[in-house]
């Protein structure tokens, strides 16, 4: 998929376990996990929204675009 989670990232910047971003933002550690590997189909602005408050970013720091052909390379 052309598009690229990147909240492992963020969570290394901010020192934080995936059950303490899961608790901050409401969500399960197991839906966390599948929006962080990359196996989510969608993600609600309500949870991007709070995705960004509790590791203070934008969702640009956790979503980019990678094209189909640098994807498979």
């Amino acid at each position: 998929m052309p598009i690229v989670v990147d909240i492992d990232v963020m969570l290394a910047r901010r020192k934080m376990s995936v059950g303490e971003l899961a608790d901050r933002v409401g969500i399960t550690p197991a839906n966390l996990a599948v929006l962080k590997n990359g196996r989510a189909k969608a993600v609600r602005f309500s949870t991007l929204a709070a995705l960004c408050e509790a590791l203070t970013c934008q969702p640009g720091d956790l979503l980019r675009w990678e094209s189909e052909d640098a994807a498979g390379e």
